[in-house]
C-alpha cells in the first residue's frame, strides 16, 4: 500500500484529500504545516508527497528546498497561485507536478497514479533483498560517461552519482536512449508524463535546465544535452 503524506494548513483539504485517497487505498499521513510536515516526511517516508506553497510556520517552498537535501520522493504542489514564476521556481527545485487550487479530486488521484507509475522500478529495487541487489541489472544505459539503471532509478556521471526526480530521470533517459537523435518537447512530454497530464513547453524546459544544473554541478565541462531552438533537444553523440 504506497503511503502518501498531505501537507496543508486547511483542514478541509486534508479531510477530503485524505478520504479521497484511502477510497482508492493509498495510505495517507496529514500534516497542518511546514515545519511538521518536514518532521514527518524525514522520518516516516513516504512513496509521494502533496505539499501546499502557503502554510504558515514554513511554507511549501522552504519545505521542498529542505526536503531535496535529504530525499527525491516525488512531490506535487498545491497552489492557489496562478503566477508562472512560482511554478518555474518549484520545478527548478525538485516538484515533480502542479495543481491548482481548485481542483478536481480525480485530477489529483490520477496525477498520484502517474508519478507512482513512473517511480515503481525505484521502489521495487528500493525493497528489494540483499540477494536481489547483488544481482547486475538488466536494465542499464550507458553513453559514455553516463550510467543509467532504470531498476535501480539511480545515475551516475563519470562514476559520480547524480540524483534525479522521477521526471528528470524519465526526461533523460528517452533523451540518452537514441543518442544524436532530436527529441520534441511533445516526445518528452510523452516519456516523462501520463497521458492524462498536461504540461506545457516551459515545463520541460525548466526540467532541462535543472538536468543540466545538477549534472554541471559533479562535472563543470558537462555538454552533452543540446538544444536545438524551435525543435527541441538532443543527447550529444560520442
Amino acid at each position: 500500500m504506497p503511503k502518501i503524506a498531505l501537507v496543508d494548513d486547511d483542514r478541509n483539504i486534508l479531510t477530503s484529500v485524505s478520504l479521497t485517497l484511502e477510497a482508492e487505498g493509498y495510505q495517507v499521513a496529514t500534516y497542518t504545516d511546514g515545519a511538521s510536515g518536514l518532521e514527518g516526511l524525514t522520518t516516516d517516508k513516504p512513496d509521494l508527497a502533496i505539499l501546499d506553497i502557503k502554510m504558515p510556520r514554513m511554507d511549501g517552498m522552504e519545505l521542498l528546498r529542505r526536503l531535496r537535501q535529504k530525499s527525491d520522493v516525488p512531490v506535487i504542489f498545491l497552489t492557489s497561485k496562478d503566477e508562472e514564476i512560482d511554478e518555474l521556481f518549484g520545478l527548478k527545485m525538485g516538484a515533480d507536478d502542479f495543481i491548482t487550487k481548485p481542483f478536481s479530486q480525480r485530477l489529483l488521484v490520477e496525477r498520484v497514479k502517474a508519478i507512482l507509475r513512473r517511480s515503481s522500478p525505484r521502489d521495487a529495487a528500493a525493497g528489494g533483498t540483499g540477494v536481489t541487489e547483488s544481482v547486475p541489472s538488466k536494465a542499464l544505459i550507458e553513453r559514455g560517461a553516463l550510467v543509467m539503471d532504470e531498476e535501480r532509478h539511480t545515475c551516475t556521471w563519470k562514476g559520480h552519482r547524480v540524483t534525479l526526480t522521477v521526471t528528470e530521470f524519465l526526461i533523460l533517459q528517452a533523451l540518452a536512449l537514441r543518442p544524436g537523435v532530436v527529441k520534441s518537447r511533445n516526445a518528452l512530454m510523452d516519456a516523462a508524463y501520463d497521458d492524462q497530464v498536461y504540461v506545457d513547453d516551459r515545463t520541460i524546459d525548466s526540467h532541462i535546465k535543472r538536468l543540466r544544473k545538477k549534472f554541471k554541478q559533479v562535472d563543470d565541462d558537462f555538454e552533452m544535452i543540446e538544444t536545438l531552438y524551435g525543435v527541441g533537444y538532443r543527447f550529444k553523440e560520442q
